[in-house]
């Protein structure tokens, strides 16, 4: 999963189109649409304070690809996989962690195949309006992400010239054991922090 910078004198949409005809160009073929969400989660004052604890964010996931099962992850911490009555659960919850709802992010677009890859371009969202562009590349056949790496790369480059990703911090962990749903979301949750940082940066000399 990947951010793509937004072309010069292009809107996010525009640059969207110019990826998306790079794809049907190769020959990769329309599959419907994908959308993956995430709601953020602080750890409620009541909570914090008492033993002098920092809070702690977690995010709820969903993603279109695995519509039964939500997704909970925290920064730098472990990914429960539970299914889809898990956000009726956090309402329950809500003593202990509280919804920034002025945070919810999702990045929605088509889905193409193309052989053996499968190809997602989204348009990242936050409100009404769109923040930036994310890619997700997956190698079908292939469960150990080291193994297909300089293939994937190889792909990518055929439409992403030199935006082609680095190998993601998610894969140095993994080295040779099975990838799985769980880490395609810990890339999507990098991802949007990235883009909601992005947009936090003040823009100088404007007082």
């Amino acid at each position: 999963v990947a951010q793509v910078p937004v072309a010069e004198g292009k809107s996010v949409q525009q640059t969207v189109e110019i990826l998306t005809r790079k794809l049907e160009l190769l020959g990769a073929e329309k599959q419907g649409t994908f959308c993956v969400d995430c709601e953020t989660y602080h750890t409620a004052a009541s909570t914090i304070g008492s033993q002098g604890q920092t809070g702690k964010l977690m995010y709820v996931m969903h993603n279109s690809e695995y519509p039964l099962s939500c997704f909970a992850l925290f920064e730098n911490g472990p990914c429960l996989i539970a299914d889809a009555n898990f956000d009726i659960l956090m309402v329950k919850l809500k003593g202990f962690f509280q919804n920034a709802k002025a945070n919810k992010i999702e990045s929605r677009g088509t889905r193409y195949q193309y052989c053996d890859f499968l190809v997602k371009v989204g348009t990242v969202t936050m409100g009404p309006s769109a923040r930036g562009i994310s890619v997700e590349v997956e190698y079908c056949p292939c469960v150990i992400a080291n193994d297909c790496w300089n293939l994937l790369m190889e792909f990518m480059q055929s439409f992403m010239g030199n935006h082609t990703p680095g190998i993601p911090s998610v894969f140095s962990t993994k080295h040779d054991s099975v990838y799985s749903p769980a880490d395609t979301m810990v890339q999507y949750m990098e991802l949007f922090n990235k883009i909601r940082k992005q947009q936090q940066v003040p823009v100088a000399g404007i007082r």
